[in-house]
């Protein structure tokens, strides 16, 4: 059973779902903006976003929102520990350009640590919930990541972020080196879809730098109580997914035997020191 604050997120995640369906044939009609370099939003990221809030502060007033599109909003009457975390159209280009691989992304946030998660991915009618403690779901059925123990046969994914092309030489050189080994690195375009698809096992990690905390916040609550590991590149914590961390960050995220690997290879690579990251911890933050 779904704690009554998944099924308050599930009901506005739906909501914003709608209201992408319902613009996906008029994408030649969307007005789209630049809002960085190759980073790009339209009106309709924007009316998904009203619409999931709506739904949330219908229920929560007093909780505060932190959205890729509407910044940080404070709740009604005295501060509260809780926050909303909304990515609102996680997957934007695939979305403009007709790539059916996108989502709904919003976590309930305590104080900087996500609680609740849900990323829902509406075209493949696809639920994933977690609550702090309780576990991870797919459509109410439990998942688990992936056993895989070692780099050889690895399913990994990854993402070239439009604000960390300075450092693409790299993050290139640690994809070379993982690639003598691993059977293959998917880029899919969307750093939530890739932390549900870790918690759910269909990928064995992901790595990404230059996400926000709208990106991952639900994602990390997804592969965390899948039985998953989540850390930056040297294996140390992603940082407050709240108002106080909305600077970009590192992450990765696979089960807890393979996570070591994978920043050794980050680490040998040279891909970990284009950030001043050294050495890979011996044990990642959970």
């Amino acid at each position: 059973m779904l704690q009554p604050a998944v099924n308050i997120m599930v009901k506005a995640a739906r909501a914003g779902g709608n209201v992408l369906l319902r613009h996906m044939h008029r994408l030649d009609a969307l007005n789209v903006v630049e809002k960085d370099r190759l980073d790009y939003a339209s009106e309709v990221d924007g009316l998904a976003e009203e619409a999931i809030v709506k739904e949330l502060r219908r229920a929560h007033p007093d909780y505060a929102i932190l959205g890729e599109e509407g910044g940080v909003q404070k709740g009604k009457g005295s501060g509260s520990r809780y926050t909303w975390v909304i990515d609102p159209l996680d997957g934007t280009s695939n979305y403009l350009r007709g790539l059916p691989h996108w989502c709904v992304s919003i976590a309930l946030v305590e104080n900087g640590e996500p609680l609740h998660a849900v990323i829902f991915d509406p075209l493949r009618n696809e639920l994933f919930t977690a609550s702090r403690g309780a576990g991870t779901q797919l459509n109410e059925r439990r998942v688990r990541v992936a056993e895989r123990r070692e780099l050889a046969g690895a399913m990994l994914a990854t993402g070239f972020a439009p604000r960390e092309r300075a450092r693409a030489g790299a993050q290139l050189e640690c994809i070379r080196e993982l690639l003598r080994d691993a059977e293959d690195i998917r880029r899919t375009g969307s750093a939530a879809l890739d932390l549900a698809y870790t918690a759910a096992g269909r990928v064995d990690g992901y790595f990404e730098a230059g996400v926000k905390p709208w990106d991952i916040a639900a994602g990390v609550l997804l592969v965390r109580e899948a039985g998953g590991s989540v850390s930056d590149f040297k294996g140390a914590s992603t940082g407050p997914m709240d108002a106080r961390g909305t600077a970009s960050r590192q992450i990765l995220a696979s089960n807890v035997r393979l996570i070591e690997p994978l920043q050794k290879v980050i680490v040998a690579s040279g891909y970990a020191a284009a950030f001043g990251l050294t050495s890979a911890s011996s044990a990642a933050s959970g």
